[in-house]
């Protein structure tokens, strides 16, 4: 095991903003053989589309429009779209023209607008977005400078209560201790039948919910304070449900609140998602759960947030991940996965190739949890050339359960799988474990090649095995790190640097 030095981590950097900068100036090779239709924010959605002077203006027209397998869509390099797109069976997404790639962004509107906001609370600093808006996963301040940290109380017995705390009463003003807090308040919709069974009512969260947004502003009115001020809304920004073969390229998706790219279904064949630029993804809540058990804290309030930068939930064949730019994801930059019911879900010929990944809580996260079945299956699944950095240390550690990161997270569910491999990837720093890899047989677990491993003393290379008998340890790393990986992960050619901390 070597010693990184400066200049090694500098080499590292360095090839990861080549990569980045290769991603981010892709040309457009898109070859369509049906219809193209243009999108440009100069256009109106009253044109035909079929030409650059004749463009659509809006992605409400996009997912309107009756598209046909074999058409395109094809967004003005440059421009920005706000909201949501449907997407349609055998359709490709992707740029026009010069400059930047398109870019989509989930909310309405900018929010550095002083007329946007009112001081509700001036004695701690408080203020509240005049508009209703969806659920929000965070704000993103001047295109990256600073980041909200989002305020999560549990809900017990009809009130919100401190998550840390729940025999505390949650008030809004106590809580926001830090500039740049946010609190979302949605409470006018409640059901009885949360997912663990308790009857006590809890918030309904969903996609058309729009309630309060508060903000601590040390500085003053946020509108005048910041010049950017970018909301993650509740939304996904390309959906695909139980259609096939649609291709996304080139296209920029930022600050969206659930899923950038969300699709599931019985089977999704032929998602294709190529040199895009994917980041500030997720953190809105998917729902809250009432007493969750299985909770590391034990029987406290839970709640699940979203949200992935592409995700299949369900069964899969022919999935490409290749050439694309993920960063600050709250969940995963890149996701199969499903937990079974009885049906046979496959997962197949899937591709992650080429990408970076950088600051997700999970770079490549993937299961397949099997209950009352024996069918499902993962087979022929190739995770490689892509260089994964800083697992854990984006803004979606606001998290509770802070010690699940990892590069690549199976997670410790049955997982079974065939021609599974995972070679020529570059590990760069794990806030927790590098990787997470277990699966019931031993025969379902990936073969590991030539890959680099790059992180600080004392923390943790994770786990890699089988738990038919019993879990597979959390391995630390430390001067065995290449011994283990050699033994364990059966990996004798891997790279393998430690940062003397």
């Amino acid at each position: 095991m070597k010693t990184c030095n400066k200049e090694f981590l500098n080499d590292i950097e360095k090839l990861s903003e080549k990569r980045k900068e290769e991603i981010l100036g892709a040309k457009d090779s898109i070859t369509i053989t049906g219809t193209t239709y243009y999108v440009s924010t100069d256009g109106n959605d009253d044109n035909d589309g079929k030409s650059e002077t004749t463009p659509w203006r809006t992605l409400g027209k996009v997912s309107s429009a009756p598209l046909s397998a074999g058409d395109g869509v094809a967004f003005k390099r440059g421009d920005t779209f706000r909201g949501s797109v449907r997407t349609q069976e055998g359709v490709t997404y992707f740029a026009y023209g010069e400059g930047d790639k398109p870019k989509l962004y989930a909310w309405d509107k900018n929010l550095a607008d002083p007329d946007l906001w009112e001081l509700v609370d001036k004695e701690h600093n408080i203020w509240k977005l005049k508009d209703a808006i969806l659920d929000c996963g965070t704000l993103v301040f001047n295109e990256g400078e600073a980041h909200s940290r989002k305020l999560i109380p549990s809900y017990k017995n009809g009130k919100f209560v401190c998550r840390n705390d729940e025999s505390k009463d949650f008030v809004m003003k106590d809580e926001m201790t830090c500039d740049l807090d946010i609190f979302c308040s949605y409470t006018e919709r409640m059901t009885t039948h949360p997912s663990k069974g308790e009857s006590f009512p809890v918030p309904v969260v969903e996609f058309d919910n729009y309630g309060d947004l508060y903000l601590r502003c040390d500085n003053g009115n946020p509108g005048e304070v910041f010049t950017s001020i970018e909301a993650l809304a509740k939304r996904n920004m390309f959906t695909i449900k139980d259609i096939n073969n649609v291709k996304i390229d080139n296209i920029c998706m930022k600050y969206i609140g659930a899923h950038a790219i969300a699709a599931g279904g019985k089977s999704c064949k032929g998602l294709h998602v190529t040199n895009c630029e994917i980041g500030w993804i997720g953190g809105t809540i998917q729902n809250y759960l009432g007493l969750d058990p299985n909770y590391p804290e034990g029987m406290r309030g839970s709640v699940t947030r979203y949200g992935n930068g592409v995700e299949i939930y369900g069964g899969c064949e022919d999935y490409l991940v290749k050439d694309c730019y993920i960063y600050q994801c709250y969940d995963a930059g890149i996701t199969h996965q499903y937990t079974t019911h009885g049906e046979k879900i496959a997962m197949t010929n899937i591709r992650y190739l080429d990408n970076v990944v950088e600051y997700c809580v999970y770079s490549i996260e993937y299961f397949l949890e099997k209950i009352n079945d024996t069918e499902s299956y993962i087979d022929d699944c190739v995770i490689a050339g892509n260089i994964l950095r800083h697992s854990g240390y984006g803004w979606g550690q606001q998290r509770h359960n802070t010690h699940t990161p990892a590069h690549i997270k199976g997670w410790s569910y049955e997982n079974t799988a065939s021609h599974y491999v995972i070679y020529n990837n570059i590990f760069d720093r794990a806030a927790y474990r590098m990787l997470h890899l277990v699966a019931k047989y031993e025969s379902s677990l990936p073969v590991m090649t030539s890959n680099t491993y790059i992180q600080n003393d004392g923390m943790t290379l994770g786990q890699y095995g089988a738990n038919e008998t019993s879990e597979p340890e959390v391995i630390p790393f430390d001067k065995n790190a290449e011994e283990i990986i050699a033994s364990v992960f059966k990996e004798a050619d891997a790279k393998v640097y430690h940062i003397n901390n």
